[in-house]
């Protein structure tokens, strides 16, 4: 189910949008939808560093996979 959102966005980047919409026969929001979507990997990217470094800093500390398992009640 789609839901709407309102954004603002600068007039040359509204009129780059419009450009590359009327090229490609898209639509505003489907160009939008999937610069979203693409971005998305960026931001795992981003958040995957930063639990890395949380890691290197001791500020988080992993539990090992045995650990997990036994929690969880399931023999290995």
């Amino acid at each position: 189910m789609k839901q709407a959102i309102n954004i603002r966005l600068e007039k040359d980047v509204v009129q780059t949008l419009d450009e590359y919409a009327q090229e490609l026969d898209r639509t505003r929001t489907s160009l939008v939808e999937k610069a979203i979507e693409l971005y998305f990997d960026k931001l795992d990217e981003m958040v995957a560093d930063k639990r890395i470094d949380n890691l290197k800093a001791g500020k988080t500390t992993l539990v090992p996979l045995e650990e997990v398992f036994k929690k969880a009640g399931i023999d290995v």
